[in-house]
């Protein structure tokens, strides 16, 4: 259909438009061929460009043939050899009938007559017109990709899930009101967490969140949950809401297998940093029943857990780093987490 239409163009209109076409593509491939080192791509340019010179090469004989056409056929109006004058009587009767065709051409709106000639295109315009116009468009498509937005395949951060209209648990009903676990995953999965944990440049794999409620708790306790992974450590935050203070929890520790304990403060507000190890469960969904291992021990996980509130009467924020490898970062890191989103925790107030 394309070439169907060209066809139809004048020549000087056709062939400007072929040999500006031809041109910006063929340079166009070649360039992209030897910044690519493509030779398949710099064959393609070379057909496009042999195919326009040819094109040139006509226009240039076509506008020689303009400037020099041939002669016309010397037999016509001229007097044959041996024909004899007209006689001197039809003389004047000629030159009336002469003067009469000469005013009916000259008079306005009057039709040509057969032997007047044509009237002559501007050629030279309408090709300077094609060139101008196609050659903007070519020059358009060639800049094109300077000022585009590149490309970037660099794969993004995750991003917390989209917030759900499904109806919370009873517990985060209560005032005021716990925190969510999307607030949570909004508070942690931030450009800091990377470099906190001393990995700048690396970016967040996975990132989730949960409103769940504690267990043996009957329901009543709110325990929203998010967890932000990296390459290289793996972030878990949590908000108990409870009545256990970091003072109780600290006793509590000494029955478990909590090693590495440490008290502080934390804004003012009571904290531990504690080491456990986490828990490993393989799940085998081959086609032998789907059993599993034993739980196994998983890699040493480092936890800082701060009072929910100044007075410590009772819940806390727990901020849980790991990795597969086992090295763990400083506890600078986890301090400096827990700067970042506590605020965005509300205090708990009396209850």
């Amino acid at each position: 259909m394309l070439g169907f239409l060209i066809r139809l163009l004048p020549f000087w209109v056709r062939e400007p438009l072929l040999i500006a076409i031809g041109s910006v593509l063929g340079i166009r491939i070649m360039y992209l061929a030897v910044t690519d080192h493509d030779l398949v791509a710099a064959g393609l340019g070379v057909v496009f460009l042999v195919f326009t010179a040819i094109r040139v090469h006509g226009v240039i004989r076509a506008l020689r043939a303009r400037r020099n056409p041939s002669p016309a056929a010397s037999g016509d109006g001229a007097v044959a050899d041996g024909v004899a004058p007209a006689q001197p009587q039809a003389t004047s009767q000629t030159q009336t009938q002469t003067q009469t065709q000469t005013q009916v051409q000259a008079a306005p709106g009057a039709r040509p007559g057969p032997g007047a000639p044509k009237k002559d295109h501007n050629a030279w315009g309408q090709a300077v017109a094609a060139l101008a116009i196609f050659g903007a468009l070519g020059a358009a498509l060639w800049l094109a990709p300077r000022f585009a937005p590149s490309g970037d395949n660099t794969p993004q951060p995750a991003s917390c899930p989209e917030e759900t209209h499904e109806e919370l648990p009873k517990p985060f009903k209560k005032k005021p009101k716990p925190v969510t676990g999307d607030e949570l995953c909004k508070a942690v999965n931030r450009p800091y967490l990377a470099e906190l944990l001393g990995t700048p440049g690396e970016k967040a794999t996975t990132a989730s969140s949960s409103n769940n409620t504690g267990p043996l708790t009957d329901g009543k306790v709110a325990v929203p949950e998010t967890e932000v992974g990296f390459d290289t450590y793996t972030v878990n935050v949590s908000a108990t809401y409870n009545d256990l203070s970091i003072d109780q929890y600290v006793k509590l520790m000494k029955f478990g297998n909590e090693s590495d304990v440490k008290t502080l403060k934390v804004r003012g507000r009571s904290a531990v940093l504690s080491s456990d190890h986490t828990m490993k469960l393989e799940i085998n969904l081959g086609g032998d029943g789907g059993s599993g291992g034993p739980v196994q021990q998983g890699p040493l996980a480092r936890t800082l857990s701060v009072a929910l509130d100044h007075d410590d009467r009772g819940g806390y924020c727990e901020i849980t780093v790991w990795s597969e490898s086992g090295a763990l970062p400083n506890d600078s890191a986890l301090l400096g987490i827990a700067e970042k989103v506590l605020p965005e925790i509300p205090e708990r107030t009396g209850r």
